[in-house]
């Protein structure tokens, strides 16, 4: 192989948002992730809802009123 053609891989210390930390090597050197093993939810099971703005919930309350609405009128009246 060919010398001093290959570029430097110090160990890198990369940190999660969910706090989860670890070392690796990396040319770029420290930096941070929005998601790891440790908190994506393919690896953990569970399905976590990224709220934008409070878009999820918006929408929730949008929906939810409608779902109600939609019973009531499907009830038949007593007479």
């Amino acid at each position: 192989m060919k010398e001093g053609i290959h570029p430097n891989y110090p160990a890198a210390r990369v940190t999660c948002a969910c706090g989860n930390s670890f070392v690796t090597r990396s040319t770029r050197g420290d930096f941070q992730v929005d998601v790891c093993a440790n908190c994506h939810p393919f690896y953990t099971g569970t399905q976590k809802l990224i709220d934008t703005a409070g878009r999820v919930d918006r929408f929730r309350k949008r929906y939810e009123g409608k779902t109600v609405a939609a019973k009531k009128a499907e009830t038949p009246a007593k007479s």
